[in-house]
């Protein structure tokens, strides 16, 4: 009987506001619009680098009516994002507390593992590899292997069919609604990470069992998976 764990990426595995703000900053100054601070993070993440930029710009108020953004621009605006992003992708982001300990106890008890994540797949697999964590992983499904994505069930169940993995043998960790709509859609077991990338309250996001610590979840994992 195989288990598997599937890890959002932003937020949860890696903490890389840093990172992703900078390439934020640079286009937002390029093209004229106000930059912000790391802070932000946990209202624009989540869906991507197109999604990112056009709610920040929707969050500037009088700004878009003076500078206003067709689509044209937005792509080039996303082009420029992912470029700058691709050149700077892991020169401050940081692996949350006790991810490699985790990591290490799944190839130990031979669960596989996998990544979920709306970030696009060529960008989370140089992500993966920058941070000497792409080893640990089975299967990497980004924001445009699939047709479908975040918060879409499939983007979750498509991994598990592939991986010949049952739900009821499988648990989602992520940091935001997001993720944790996805699990639910799909009825995968959640745990949700504190301090991710999320303005909501993490009272009002549904999960199973809420961490600050990856250390946790190899408990949570051997009550649920049998181990």
């Amino acid at each position: 009987m195989k288990n598997c764990l599937v890890f959002d990426l932003d937020g949860t595995l890696v903490d890389t506001a840093p990172d992703l703000m900078m390439a934020h900053n640079y286009v937002m100054k390029k093209y004229g619009y106000k930059e912000k601070p790391i802070e932000s993070i946990r209202h624009l993440a989540g869906r991507g680098a197109a999604a990112m930029l056009i709610r920040s710009i929707d969050s500037q108020g009088n700004l878009i009516k003076n500078n206003p953004i067709d689509a044209n621009t937005h792509q080039q605006m996303t082009n420029d994002f992912i470029k700058y992003y691709r050149q700077n992708i892991s020169g401050h982001s940081q692996l949350r507390k006790n991810v490699i300990s985790l990591l290490d106890w799944c190839k130990e008890k031979e669960i596989i593992c996998a990544v979920c994540t709306n970030k696009r797949e060529d960008l989370a697999i140089k992500l993966l590899k920058e941070i000497n964590i792409y080893k640990y992983f089975d299967f990497i499904a980004g924001a445009d292997t699939f047709d479908f994505r975040k918060p879409d069930p499939k983007h979750l169940t498509e991994i598990l069919d592939i991986l010949q993995i049952d739900k009821k043998n499988s648990i989602m960790l992520g940091d935001s609604e997001t993720d944790a709509n996805t699990a639910k859609a799909a009825k995968v077991h959640f745990v949700l990470i504190k301090d991710g990338y999320t303005e909501k309250s993490l009272d009002n996001i549904y999960h199973d069992h809420l961490i600050d610590d990856f250390e946790n979840v190899k408990e949570i994992a051997s009550n649920y998976l049998n181990i």
